[in-house]
């Protein structure tokens, strides 16, 4: 910026010094001198702004930002919340500082899980090799030896990782709106063994090594035909051409290549690999999940992978905002009816908060959220949720005594039509 404004100054001070020059030459010749002096001037290069380079602080501490105690994100000698457009015009350097800031984010709440929440993390691939890539999940001390309660909790689709419901609000809202860790806390108080699933942890991202571009031999080469390539690639060229015509000095960033985890590629992989490693093998005999968004998709997928077994071990389920859909995803009919039994979707709408919605597709209860913000569904509908659970138990336990006492009954007539008899 600095330097636009030096080449703007100096294209002044050189028109004012050949105003002068020709001042005392007639109307005609000034005109001449003056369109000669602009033709020289290149208006698009002084208009063109430097991107600073793509550096950025590695903790809150370096970014002059910490969480006050009522978990919001201020700067910590403004006393103000997180500025976006820490830079003007300069959306792409904004949006790259933004992301540095959401990678300390990730790891801040990480540690805040192990910490105050006393989750520990477990390796997935359970059989992972010293040198493939991995990823993790956390749980409770005892999430898989609690005898009664186990809550799952699946985030939404996005950078969100574990123990995270939506980036955006724990920079611009809070921690306990943007966090899991509200549901963790309060699942632990009331007896819950927890996991926490990181369903978007699908890869290793690294870097890759600059190279010359190599020799295609004839049988490489595409077969796409000629004209279509050439196209795509003056296409692609002229986005480019557009973008970096932007700046004097634009930064490139550097080519990566990702490497999937072994079976844990998806968010539909990963729930199904962690039900069939760790839920399943969970003592818990009544299994409670909360899915956000996409993970409300991946949990019906699961439905469809292990049906008999979810139905067996799954007391009830809580939806935010889901983006699943029976039809498209060719669920059957067994778990369509479970679902209208056991589930309940929270959606975003102006109505208030438990309004019974109604639905195009029959597949659960949908009831207002209390807001029409999609990634706010879950923290508004945090006390309703964990009412739900607990009457959804209750409604269990009753109808296993009332089934218990009929067992009970048959047994006892049967002995003593057995005694009359003798």
């Amino acid at each position: 910026m600095r330097s636009s404004l030096r080449a703007a100054t100096s294209a002044l001070y050189l028109l004012w010094i050949t105003m002068a020059q020709v001042a005392g030459q007639d109307d005609r010749e000034k005109t001449t001198a003056l369109k000669d002096l602009l033709s020289r001037i290149d208006l698009d290069e002084l208009m063109k702004k430097d991107e600073p380079p793509f550096i950025f602080p590695k903790t809150l501490e370096e970014f002059e930002y910490a969480f006050n105690e009522h978990g919001q994100l201020r700067h910590i000698k403004t006393g103000e919340p997180f500025v976006f457009n820490a830079r003007e015009d300069l959306h792409r350097w904004n949006q790259k500082r933004y992301e540095a800031l959401g990678e300390i984010i990730t790891e801040y709440v990480y540690e805040l899980l192990e910490k105050d929440c006393n989750l520990t993390k477990a390796i997935l691939p359970v059989d992972a090799t010293e040198h493939e890539p991995t990823s993790f999940i956390y749980l409770s001390p005892d999430a898989l030896s609690n005898p009664s309660k186990l809550l799952v909790l699946i985030q939404g689709s996005g950078v969100v990782r574990a123990g995270q419901w939506a980036r955006r609000l724990i920079i611009n809202q809070d921690l306990d709106s943007g966090t899991q860790i509200p549901f963790i806390k309060r699942a632990m108080k009331e007896g819950y063994g927890v996991m926490v699933l990181n369903p978007n942890l699908n890869y290793l991202e690294v870097e890759k090594p600059t190279k010359s571009s190599p020799i295609h031999s004839p049988a490489e080469v595409s077969d796409e035909p000629a004209e279509k390539r050439e196209r795509k690639d003056e296409q692609e060229g002229k986005k480019k051409r557009e973008f970096y015509e932007k700046y004097r000095n634009p930064q490139k960033e550097a080519e990566t290549e990702r490497i999937p985890i072994r079976e844990n590629g998806s968010s539909e992989e990963h729930v199904l690999y962690v039900w069939d490693h760790f839920v399943s093998k969970a003592a818990a005999k009544n299994v409670f999940i909360m899915a956000h968004s996409y993970g409300g998709l991946s949990f019906v997928e699961l439905m469809n992978q292990r049906e008999l077994q979810v139905k067996n071990r799954v007391c009830a389920v809580a939806l935010t905002d889901s983006s699943h859909n029976i039809w498209l995803q060719e669920t059957s009919k067994g778990t369509q009816d479970w679902m209208f039994q056991y589930c309940c979707n929270w959606v975003s709408s102006p109505e208030p908060l438990d309004t019974q919605l109604d639905s195009m597709l029959l597949d659960c209860p949908r009831v207002s959220a209390g807001t029409e913000r999609h990634e706010l569904t879950s923290w508004m509908s945090f006390e309703s949720i964990f009412r739900f659970f607990t009457e959804a138990l209750k409604a269990k336990e009753e109808e296993e005594a009332e089934e218990n006492a009929k067992t009970v009954t048959t047994r006892s007539s049967s002995f003593k039509n057995k005694h009359q008899d003798l």
